[in-house]
This record gives C-alpha cells, structure tokens and sequence, in this order.
C-alpha cells in the first residue's frame, strides 16, 4: 500500500510538473509572437511595393508580389553607405575612448584609497537621476559654444563616459579579492600594470558586455546626432532614416523608409545574437556581489 500511495504521489508530482511547463512554454510563445511581431512587420512592410502598401484598407499580413525596389532605393535616394561609414567611426571611437574612461574611473572608486571616495561615488550615482533631456540641453549648449557642431568630436565627447557602466564595472572588480591586490603591491606591481594585468582579463565577460551594450547604445543614437548635426557630411544611418522620409521620396513612402530600418538593424540583431549569452552573464556577474 505505502509503494502504490507513494507512487501515486510521483506520477501526480510529474504530471502538475509537466503542466507547469506546458504553461510556462505556452506564456513564453506568445510572449515571443508579441515581441517578434513588430519585426516581422517591418521586414514584411520594406518587401511591399509603394502602391500595393497604399491601397491597403485593411493591413495585410503578407505580400503576393514581394519586391526589392525599396532596398534600392534606399541606397540610391540617399547616401546611406556614407551615413553607415559615419556611423561606424562614431561607434568605434566612442566605444573606444568611453571604455578607457570608465576602466579608469571604475578602477580608482574600487581600488584606490583616496579622500571623499564614498561621497564622490554617490554623487556620481546622483547624476543618474538627472532626467536626458536636461543633459542634453547643457551638452548641446556647450558643444555650440565651443565651436563643435557639425563635427565628429562634437558627436562623440558628450558619450565617453556613463555612470551606469562605471558602476557595474566598479561592482564587478569589486569582486576580485583584496589579497591578489595586496600580493602585486608587494611584489612594487604599479597599478596601472595590475589593472591591465590582472583586474581587466578577470573581469573580461563585463567589459565585452559593456563594449557591445555600447555598440548598440551609439549604433541606435537618434536625438544627439539629430540636435548636433545639420551638415549631410556628418549624418548617421538614424539621421538617413529621417531624410528618407522627408527628403527622399515623400512623407508617406513607409516601404522604403522600412527597407532601410531593416539594413540598418541586421548589423545590431547579427552582433546580439552572437554575443547574447556573454550579455547575459556579463550584466549578471556585475551586478553580483560576492
């Protein structure tokens, strides 16, 4: 009697297991129709001729005669290979100066004893609750007074450095112990070569993080280059977007406008997909303390 009571619980156990699962699998695909769903529109509006998507009344959710006229377009209507090449040095150099930045900052509020370290790293943290629109404002006025407008320096010194990644990084090296720190002091290791040595190839997983979420950050930066930037010759892919819809064919060519959000996404959703994991882990392990 105790075997089959006992095996009557088993079987009751693996069945409300299998239904939570069952649930739990059914909320997550229609969690990924919902989030998927906006980019299978826009893929599918960029393959819809002009007229075809028009003469929709009621919106379709497929295309009988896909075309790739919009893809053309969109490089040929407007510089959109210059835009790309802009926006690929904005990147690199802004991702390249702000990780130097904040490996430095994160280093010294981690490691370095120094007066008012605490309170300077709250008022760091205080910057935060600054509403964008207001940095924004100063940055630009600033920017304009020194003469920086409509060039690749303006675009790129009021993104160099973040509070939020100088934090998760200050966390993450955080966690390497005190004795490997005491050790190279020791041994008259400076800090410089002890943070290049020791503290950057430990925590590698959060700084690539922070290299991609930074790619991605610059790569989809719309309301600075838009502020700063009124010259063709310093655009970026966001700025062509715009220009499409105003300049290149009309306010009201969607289809075109939708082909070039599509090129400009595949380099973002390529890099995602490949570093997705290292993402994960490297928001993770930051913020964990322990």
């Amino acid at each position: 009697m105790e075997k089959k009571s006992f095996g009557r619980i088993e079987k009751n156990a693996r069945r409300r297991e299998g239904i939570r699962l069952g649930v739990t699998y059914v909320l997550l695909a229609v969690w990924a129709l919902v989030v998927l769903f906006p980019f299978y529109w826009m893929v599918l509006t960029s393959f819809k001729s002009y007229s075809a998507y028009n003469s929709e009344y009621v919106p379709k959710f497929y295309t009988l005669s896909p075309t790739l006229q919009n893809y053309k377009d969109a490089f040929t209507q407007v510089p959109l290979a210059g835009y790309f090449l802009n926006t690929l040095i904005f990147t690199v150099a802004t991702t390249a100066i702000m990780l130097v930045v904040i490996t430095l900052a994160a280093y010294a509020f981690a490691r370095l004893d120094f007066r008012g370290r605490s309170l300077t790293f709250t008022l760091f943290l205080a910057l935060m609750m600054i509403p964008n629109e207001l940095v924004i404002i100063t940055n630009f006025v600033t920017i304009t007074n020194w003469g920086m407008r409509n060039t690749f320096l303006g675009l790129i010194l009021p993104s160099v450095t973040s509070v939020f990644y100088i934090y998760l990084l200050k966390e993450n090296f955080e966690q390497v112990p005190d004795e490997l720190y005491k050790a190279a002091k020791v041994d008259g290791t400076s800090d410089l070569k002890y943070l290049t040595r020791v503290m950057i190839p430990i925590c590698r997983p959060t700084i690539i993080t922070i290299v991609i979420l930074k790619v991605i950050e610059c790569w989809n930066a719309y309301v600075w280059p838009r502020l700063i930037t009124d010259d063709q010759a310093y655009f970026l892919v966001s700025n062509g977007i715009q220009e499409i819809r105003e300049n290149g064919f009309g306010r009201e060519n969607i289809p075109a406008m939708m082909a070039a959000v599509v090129v400009i996404s595949v380099p973002l959703i390529i890099l995602f997909l490949i570093f997705h994991k290292k993402i994960m882990a490297g928001v993770s392990r930051g913020g964990t303390k322990g």
